[in-house]
This record gives structure tokens, sequence and C-alpha cells, in this order.
């Protein structure tokens, strides 16, 4: 086995060429861990998660207006009412490494290649690109190794990796916003089978791709490839980890039926549309809420501890019928101050808000220990951008879903009072992530008001 997966064999279930990670069995941790848990250690790992969405959005139906623990959901955030104890809203962060600082056009580039790296990104549509290295990355380079997946890299948005994209930047700024060094995007996987796939693949790719044939073939899940294994584990539980079990391996069935729903929606296209290949550019709903889906999996089984996730990628034009929006939503953060675009724009800053509920009701249903698998993420959600409409990458729109292990004062809407670099917030999370670092792009300091301890 690679040094680089030092991970128990007992916690995974072996077929030929499928390898089904699972979720950690109290029954086959050791017994400090156990007892740890039951008196509120940090039995379980942290897992970090970032959310992008794209163009800014509506402050005024953002931003609550009384801070600390009482205060009332505004128009946007309502669809997270259920999970108030869960979150925290902080106002007042800042990515100035957006701003045009002389180049000129190209907004939506920096927004999403400034994002999570705190870097001023070059201003190239040539090979010669580069940002930062991003926080995602810094975690996965810190507890990657202890998991199959070093980090797991979403979105619902097919495009260009390379050429001019916005203003004389390259695709590869607006379309990624992981980077694993100062000249290297992690490319997002969006199609949701193959995400799947990275999660049940064996170290032999020659037998993972010869098990997928023969699902494929006939038409067997990747449980049926694990079953025999999953059997013997069973007889080794205790009752509350049998049902565990139960439950996972319920989710991931589940889970393979919608991907092959989503995949016959797109046999029964007309043979011009079929090119487009999957439900995504069809309804972006049901694509969001699988990969959310895979993330949640991913997480649960410790096949990573690292996502990051790109509903839309700056400057997308797509439109929401799902939200009953036609026109395109790089269109409507343009607004130009007009009342009805702004509230347009809102609607859609709602219905994202209602994918992201989905994420943290899934995360939450989710049991560990004592708790829930959300218990134990910090799972980031806004973008790079506030005010689309001049490209403002001041105050951005922020939630925070998790409590970080414990780690995290979740329930609250925290004001700063003066613009923060929102890179301060990812040296603290970093620190929850056990993952120290002195600096990330424009960082000066770091910023723990959100933290019962980092």
């Amino acid at each position: 086995m690679s040094k680089s997966w030092p991970i128990p064999r007992r916690t995974f279930l072996r077929g030929l060429g499928t390898v089904a990670a699972l979720p950690l069995f109290e029954s086959l941790l050791p017994v400090s861990k156990v007892l740890g848990a039951t008196a509120g250690a940090k039995a379980f790992p942290t897992r970090l998660a970032f959310v992008y969405i794209p163009n800014g959005a509506n402050m005024d139906y953002w931003t609550p207006q009384a801070t600390g623990f009482d205060y009332e959901m505004p128009y946007t955030l309502v669809p997270l009412q259920d999970f108030k104890k869960d979150i925290t809203i902080v106002s007042a962060l800042d990515n100035n490494s957006a701003n045009e600082m002389g180049d000129g056009g190209g907004g939506h580039a920096r927004a999403s290649a400034s994002y999570l790296t705190g870097v001023h990104p070059r201003k190239t549509a040539g090979a010669d690109i580069k940002a930062g290295i991003s926080v995602d990355q810094l975690a996965a380079t810190g507890v990657g190794y202890e998991t199959k997946l070093p980090s797991l890299e979403l979105s619902c948005d097919h495009g260009q990796r390379a050429g001019a994209c916005d203003s004389g930047y390259s695709c590869a700024y607006q379309y990624n916003i992981s980077w694993k060094s100062d000249t290297m995007p992690m490319n997002p996987e969006v199609d949701p089978r193959q995400a799947f796939e990275r999660l049940f693949g064996g170290a032999d790719d020659a037998a993972s791709q010869e098990a997928k044939a023969k699902r494929a073939l006939y038409n067997k899940s990747v449980l049926d490839f694990v079953l025999d294994d999953a059997n013997r584990l069973n007889k080794t539980l205790s009752g509350n980890d049998q049902r565990k079990l139960d439950e996972y391996l319920s989710a991931v069935r589940d889970l393979e039926r919608s991907i092959e729903a989503n995949e016959k929606f797109v046999i029964n296209l007309p043979p011009e549309q079929r090119q487009l290949k999957m439900l995504a550019d069809f309804n972006f709903e049901a694509h969001a809420r699988l990969m959310m889906d895979i993330m949640v999996l991913a997480f649960q089984t410790d096949a990573t501890r690292v996502s990051t996730f790109i509903l839309g990628h700056d400057g997308s034009n797509r439109p929401y019928p799902g939200a009953n929006i036609s026109e395109g939503h790089h269109d409507l953060s343009h607004h130009q101050n007009n009342v009805e675009k702004k509230t347009k724009l809102a609607i859609i800053n709602r219905y994202h808000m209602m994918q992201f509920a989905y994420l943290v009701g899934k995360l939450k249903s989710v049991k560990e220990g004592n708790g829930t698998l959300l218990d134990n993420c910090m799972v980031q959600y806004g973008g790079g951008l506030s005010d689309g409409n001049k490209h403002t990458p001041e105050n951005l729109p922020f939630v925070l879903a998790g409590k970080g292990g414990g780690a995290i004062t979740a329930g609250q809407h925290i004001h700063l009072g003066e613009l923060t670099p929102i890179t301060n917030l990812y040296r603290s999370m970093l620190d929850v992530m056990g993952v120290p670092t002195e600096k990330i792009g424009d960082s000066n300091g770091k910023l723990d008001a959100i933290f019962a301890k980092a």
C-alpha cells in the first residue's frame, strides 16, 4: 500500500477494481477514541470545504440587521433557518487581491483566482498563468496523506481550461478556485459519474476500468462487487455501527441510481444536444445536488477531508428556470441599480442558498459519535465579489456552516467593523485543521473571532 494512504485495511470494502471507503465505526476505533468521543473530545477528523457562488450578491437581502446570536434571517438566508445554530455569518470580509491594481477589466477572473489564494493573478491569456497556493491545497498538503484523495474538486460548469475568457485573463482563472501551486490550478470534475468513480476506483487503474466496464455491461452496482466483504464486516460491528453501515450502503445505492437516472435523461436527448453530456446543462438543481451528495459521501467515508465546489464560475450567464428567472445571471448582476434586476438577482442568490441548505442538511443527517458530520465540518459558502455591478470585492457574501469539531462558536452574525482580509480567516481555519501557516496571500494576521479555540 502507498505510504501516502496509511489507513487500516479494515476501513475498506474491496472487490475487483473497487474500493469502497467506509464511515468511521466506533466499534473499530481505539478504545481511547471512543471514550474521548463520549467525553466530548475530538475523536473524528475535521473536514474543510469551500462552495463558490459567482457574480456577487444583492447584499441588501443578504446581510442581517442585528449582530450576535439574536438576529433575524434576511431574505437570502431564509433557506438556512432550520440550521441557524449550525451556521455563522461574517460581515466585512475583504478580497482586496481581486481589485484592478492597474490591470483594468477582468473582475470576474480576478475574483475566482484570488478568492482562496489571496493573490492578485497575473494578467495573461497565455500559458504563463500565475496566482498563488489556495487555502484548500495548503490543508490538503497537511492532512491529505491520511486519506485516499488529498482533495476533491467539483463544479457545475463546463468551461475552457486555456485561452482568453475575461478581458485578457486566461480561462484557467475563471473556471478554477483551487491552486496546488502558483502556476497549477486544480481543474474541477464536472461529470457526476466521473466524480463517483474517483471515490470507488481501486489503486490499480486497469482493474478499476475493468470493474467499471463490467458494472455497465451487467447493470451492476459498486456494492455488488463488495457485498461479500460487507457481510463479513457486518458480523464484527456493534448494533449502532450495523445501522450505520446499512445507512451508508443505502446512500451509495441511492446516489448510483440518481446518477444513472441523470445519464438516461441524456440518452433521450436529441443527438445535437447529447454532446452536452449531462443533465447539468438542463437542470442545475439536480446536478448541484448530485455533486453535493458526492461531497457528503467523500466526507462521511473519510475518502477526503478537503473539497471545493464551484456552483457557477464567475461571469456565468446561466439562467435559472428553476427559480423562474429566464435572464442570464451575469446580465442581471450588472443591474445599474435597476430595482427589477436587483430583485431578480436576490431571487437567484436565494435559489443558490437553497442548494447550500440541501448540503448542510445532508451533512447534519449523518451521525458521528454523539454529534453529526456537520459538527465536524467547516463549509464556507460565498464568492469573491459582493457588488457584481461594479465588481466590488469588499464586504463579501459569506456563510460558514459547521462547528469545526467544536472549535467554532456557531449561531451568530459577526460584523467585523472594518474590512478584514478573508485570508486572515483562512489562517485560523487552517489552525483548526492542524495545518498552521504564517501567511496566505494578503493575510496580515489571524481572525479568531468566530472560534471558541483556534
